[in-house]
């Protein structure tokens, strides 16, 4: 398909809302808040990210994924911009993307400012006990950390604050 309308800044921030995070695939680069910007120079699209962390080993795929997201939709002229300050932080995270991660098993982030660190009594998303403990500071991924919940005693990934 290609697009031949002027480019609208709406309309690429719906194709990003498309673009799910290889680690997570539930989750899209919008419901991570990943997605600083978008500006429009010309006819090219620049989109403006920022990584979970530095040195996070899905930035490249993300995009990659984005450029092809992107064309698909007629865009072929593209840049991808990663900027590092202001720092990522949990708390950019979208009320959805934490409701998805709950729903796919991983317990989402607590606010940054009420659990500055790695804490206890995370909630369990299988039975939703706080009656949990941390097993390990890194979990799946550096992001995660391994929790076990004492009541159905199954383990889990809580997505870290930071």
């Amino acid at each position: 398909m290609v697009n031949m309308g002027p480019i609208e800044e709406k309309k690429i921030r719906d194709i990003l809302e498309t673009v799910t995070d290889p680690e997570v695939p539930v989750l899209t680069i919008t419901d991570l808040g990943i997605v600083r910007g978008v500006k429009i120079n010309g006819a090219e699209v620049e989109v403006i990210i920022t990584p979970t962390y530095t040195g996070c080993p899905a930035m490249d795929m993300i995009a990659m994924n984005i450029k092809l997201a992107l064309a698909e939709q007629g865009y072929l002229k593209t840049k991808i911009t990663s900027v590092l300050s202001p720092a990522w932080t949990t708390d950019w995270m979208s009320e959805a993307g934490k409701i998805k991660l709950q729903q796919y098993g991983i317990a989402p982030p607590q606010t940054r400012s009420d659990h500055p660190g790695l804490t206890e009594n995370i909630e369990c998303p299988q039975c939703h006990s706080t009656n949990t403990r941390l097993i390990s500071e890194f979990g799946s991924t550096a992001c995660k950390a391994l929790y076990q919940c004492n009541d159905c005693k199954e383990p889990f990934d809580y997505f870290k604050c930071h």
